[in-house]
């Protein structure tokens, strides 16, 4: 064979084709399709509001949120990144959903008041 039928021959076997790169990339599903549905959030923030009649370690809270948060028997409510406490759950339906009822008494010694907003989250003891 001589050169230029080898080159030939190239040509015919390959022949050139240009790929779009968006096509391409389109064929790539999302990342969350690849992984499953996306989490739940597992925190939200809400107002702490003082009650006395509640007592010392228990937090009062809807059903719906505690649903939204995740199931658990005790939640830590973080108020300005700093205070954290660990209170047990006591689901009750009179609680708005925005709102987390506990006894207030030794709260204003740290400086937080009634009103507060906060963040909950479930805890796993």
């Amino acid at each position: 064979m001589t050169p230029p039928e080898k080159k030939q021959d190239k040509e015919e076997e390959m022949p050139k084709r240009k790929i779009d790169v968006r096509t391409a990339l389109s064929l790539i599903p999302p990342a969350t399709q690849l992984f499953g549905q996306q989490k739940k959030p597992r925190e939200r923030r809400i107002r702490l509001r003082f009650h006395d009649d509640i007592k010392e370690g228990i937090a009062k809270l809807n059903p719906e949120l505690l649903k939204e948060i995740g199931e658990g028997e005790y939640v830590e409510i973080v108020v300005a990144g700093r205070h954290r406490f660990q209170y047990r759950v006591e689901l009750d339906e009179n609680v708005p959903v925005n709102e987390v009822w506990v006894n207030g008494s030794s709260l204003p010694e740290y400086g937080i008041a009634d009103n507060s907003i906060a963040t909950v989250r479930v805890i796993k003891k």
